[in-house]
């Protein structure tokens, strides 16, 4: 396979064009790395014919698959005249064919899947152990290639105990040393340093984790693994596309900004005991009279009752006149910030992945860590947590009607975790 001199692809996606079972690209945001495989699996389904299956753990429909984006790749490249793209599918010359799938529950579909030459599995740290040893007999024409990517979460996650062994070094492994990845593969570490067209707005997000969190920055932006997970706050949420019913009884939420801190907001509704969130406005240094259109950037966020920081009454004000006039403070007290905080984990959260921010930092708000026991204590980081607060004020008016009427919600302090930063070090 050649790659057309005329596509600028980062250097390290030469990798794309070896001869290999396997191509693993791991590292943090910014890498480019679904871009430039989107690129080079357009480019060679152009060339000669591939059969790909774009797959991932979860997807509830075509939204949450790589669909949109190799369909933006095409554009790109200018071979749109090539492939024909169906809402649920792309086909293009050589009798080529891009398919998308879930994984989680669809062994019996996958196998079913015949004469595929690659399998690209994005948002692999996601992907169980039996959905890895679904996709193996899949891919049984001569030169089949899996293609995985993925932001590393944990060590344990099979995708990096396949490929970068580190299940072995957990306390509790006690089976045989790595062998190394499977025979055929390719294993490259992708960071934003080797994306030469790295954004702006990325960049400063990425300086802003780095000054103000450098955990977060590594886990991020470098791609290590998430640390302190025994003093995380948030277990009981998961990321998932989905589309919003009509209708709905929508509850916003915004937090503002003090210096170098980010001005947000976001939509969320609440179905039962699941607490769905579909949108999102992040910004940082936002000038208070760019906050309006920064918060029209949820869709109809002046038509519903947004809760609202109540330590900034001027900027309410301005947004009242401004847009929303449906804005209202927040109801702060004793103990509303961990009362808050509980009523939160009493529901199932489900996010949509357009919300990046909330992602962020619901996988990285945590309880602060004795620097000299290690222990966990019941008192809650003040960082990571714009987006937090400003869910919590979106669902405050549901939560002070539900105790007002005897539910009462209890704060829990987390367990010990004596010697756990030790450990982690």
């Amino acid at each position: 396979m050649h790659r057309p001199t005329q596509i600028d692809l980062p250097d390290w996606a030469e990798c794309l064009w070896k001869p290999a079972r396997n191509i693993a690209l791991w590292g943090g945001r910014g890498g480019a790395k679904s871009r430039s495989i989107g690129t080079a699996l357009v480019l060679q389904a152009a060339q000669e014919h591939h059969r790909v299956l774009c797959c991932r753990e979860i997807q509830n429909s075509i939204r949450a698959s790589v669909k949109r984006l190799l369909d933006d790749e095409i554009e790109r490249c200018g071979l749109f005249h090539l492939f024909e793209s169906t809402e649920r599918e792309i086909r293009g010359p050589n009798d080529s064919l891009f398919i998308f799938s879930g994984l989680r529950g669809n062994a019996s579909g996958i196998r079913s899947y015949e004469g595929l030459t690659d399998v690209w599995v994005e948002e692999a740290q996601t992907v169980s152990q039996a959905s890895i040893d679904s996709l193996e007999p899949t891919m049984r024409a001569p030169g089949s290639r899996l293609i995985w990517s993925w932001n590393p979460d944990l060590e344990s996650d099979p995708v990096d105990a396949m490929f970068r062994g580190n299940d072995t070094k957990l306390p509790t492994y006690t089976g045989p040393p790595w062998p190394g990845p499977p025979p055929r593969s390719v294993v490259v570490n992708v960071n934003y340093p080797q994306n030469p067209w790295f954004p702006q707005d990325l960049r400063e997000k990425m300086e802003w984790d780095r000054t103000r969190d450098f955990d977060k920055y590594q886990h991020i932006w470098l791609g290590q693994y998430r640390r302190n997970s025994e003093a995380r706050v948030f277990r009981n949420w998961r990321v998932e596309a989905f589309e919003s019913p009509a209708n709905v009884e929508y509850r916003l939420g915004a937090d503002f900004g003090f210096s170098i801190d980010p001005s947000c907001a976001l939509r969320c509704y609440i179905d039962g005991t699941q607490l769905f969130v579909d949108h999102e406005a992040w910004g940082l240094q936002v000038e208070i009279v760019n906050l309006p259109n920064l918060f029209m950037g949820i869709p109809d966020a002046e038509k519903y009752w947004m809760t609202a920081d109540s330590s900034r009454p001027d900027t309410i004000s301005h947004l009242r006149n401004n847009g929303f006039p449906r804005i209202q403070s927040a109801m702060k007290g004793p103990r509303s910030l961990e009362e808050g905080v509980e009523w939160l984990k009493s529901y199932d959260i489900v996010v949509h992945p357009g919300c990046q921010h909330l992602i962020d930092e619901l996988t990285h708000y945590s309880y602060k860590v004795d620097s000299l026991t290690g222990q966990v204590t019941s008192v809650l980081e003040d960082r990571d947590n714009h987006l937090i607060d400003a869910l919590r004020y979106a669902t405050e008016g549901a939560r002070r009607a539900l105790k007002g009427k005897d539910r009462v919600v209890s704060v829990t302090i987390p367990s010990m975790a004596t010697g756990f930063a030790r450990r982690r070090a």
